[in-house]
């Protein structure tokens, strides 16, 4: 093959494989918010969080806190997963999640920049490994 065939035929197969990742991606990302979710919002999640909310207060009773500043504490940390929650949901709809047109253009390039960073890395490490595949081919027929 000419050094030109190579190239586009190289050129092919990266872009195929980009396709590749993308299509994966495409697939699993869902999947995996939707377990997120599921595991967050579910029944069981529910009664540990009530558990973990009244194991909390009694820690902070028996440690000698009014019970003012006991439950504030408690309705704190409880906020906290109450956030988190929401961000999820947010995220399983699409949601805003209070970000700013501004702040979606930057964090998408940021995420671009990212991806395109760890496909040419991946790139480059398969065409060394070719690369190491075509010395050893040359070796044995010299040999």
């Amino acid at each position: 093959m000419t050094e030109e065939k190579e190239s586009r035929h190289r050129h092919e197969s990266e872009a195929e494989e980009v396709k590749e990742i993308l299509s994966v991606v495409s697939k699993e990302l869902p999947a995996l918010v939707k377990g997120i979710l599921g595991s967050v919002f579910s029944e069981e999640a529910g009664r540990d969080l009530g558990k973990a909310a009244a194991a909390f207060y009694k820690e902070l009773k028996s440690a000698g806190l009014p019970d003012e500043v006991a439950v504030k504490m408690t309705e704190d940390y409880m906020s906290t997963f109450t956030s988190m929650g929401d961000v999820l949901k947010g995220m399983g709809k699409g949601g805003k999640l209070g970000i700013t047109a501004k702040d979606k253009d930057e964090l998408g390039k940021e995420i671009t920049l990212d991806i395109q960073r760890k496909i040419k890395e991946k790139l480059a490490e398969k065409h060394r490994a070719s690369e190491d595949d075509e010395e050893e081919d040359d070796d044995e027929d010299e040999d």
